[in-house]
């Protein structure tokens, strides 16, 4: 196949290539399911990429602006810096793929699978990342203002640092992920699983937690500041040194053998929450 003169074949070196707008749906790229097409900083804006093999494709800087990669195979590809802003990605299989400092702002990643997947400083503002497969990806110090996580799931996901700033985490399940020193100001976490998640330092203020599972999570000095944690549970959650400057709503919640010790709950709301077995903020222990 030639797209603007460019020979389109599996394993090309298609590095710096134009290809704006090329109609590549179903195209092999990789050789041998081992070497993948180089196309560091080509242009791709606007191409047709649906159900395109790009297995460990080399796709360093390059512009994918507005591209449709629904349902292709990017395994193990590197998009090191690249720019996927608007990009269609549903249902793509990006596992274990190089994602560093790329730009995924509005990009559609629904049902796609990131499992293993480095996303270290990447920009998801505003993405679709709904039902998303999350496992052990690494979103460390990315940015998910905006973003929508729902129904998203996965195990040991990292979110370090990460800012969440008015995400949406209705339903994720987001089991023993690492929610360290995180910005979730404002995100909408309702029915949320985080069993054993680590959110030490995060900032939860105004927050949505309604009915979340947080069983044994770590909340260590957490910001609870107006957050709406009616009806979750918290069972056996380290809530110790949790700061709540005012307001944070318990009602109804699960606090049972929970660590509250240090914890300043300054006119919290704890109507109808069970603090059986709880560690006080004196270090008693609540009958």
């Amino acid at each position: 196949m030639e797209v603007n003169g460019y020979k389109i074949e599996p394993g090309a070196n298609l590095a710096g290539a134009d290809l704006t707008k090329a109609r590549l749906s179903g195209a092999n790229l990789t050789l041998a399911m081992l070497t993948g097409t180089n196309l560091k900083d080509a242009n791709l804006t606007g191409a047709n990429l649906e159900k395109a093999n790009l297995t460990n494709a080399t796709l360093e800087g390059t512009n994918l602006s507005g591209a449709n990669l629904e349902d292709a195979d990017l395994s193990g590809a590197n998009f090191l810096g690249a720019n996927l802003e608007g990009a269609n990605l549903e249902k793509a299989n990006l596992r274990e793929a190089n994602l560093w400092g790329a730009n995924l702002q509005g990009a559609n990643l629904q049902g796609a699978n990131l499992s293993r997947a480095d996303l270290w400083g990447a920009n998801l503002t505003d993405a679709n990342l709904s039902y998303a497969d999350l496992e052990k990806v690494n979103l460390t110090d990315a940015n998910l203002q905006g973003a929508d996580l729902s129904s998203a799931r996965g195990s040991g996901v990292n979110l370090a640092g990460t800012n969440l700033t008015e995400t949406n985490l209705t339903d994720a399940n987001l089991t023993d992920a690492n929610l360290e020193g995180a910005n979730l100001e404002g995100a909408n976490l309702k029915y949320a699983n985080l069993t054993d998640a680590i959110l030490s330092r995060a900032d939860l203020s105004k927050a949505n937690l309604t009915g979340a599972r947080l069983t044994g999570a770590n909340l260590q000095g957490a910001n609870l500041t107006d957050a709406n944690l009616t009806g979750a549970n918290l069972e056996k959650a380290n809530l110790e040194k949790a700061d709540n400057d005012k307001g944070a709503n318990l009602t109804g919640a699960n606090l049972e053998d929970a660590n509250l010790e240090d914890a300043y709950l300054w006119d919290a709301n704890l109507k109808d929450t069970n603090l059986s077995g709880a560690t006080m903020p004196d270090g008693t222990i609540h009958d």
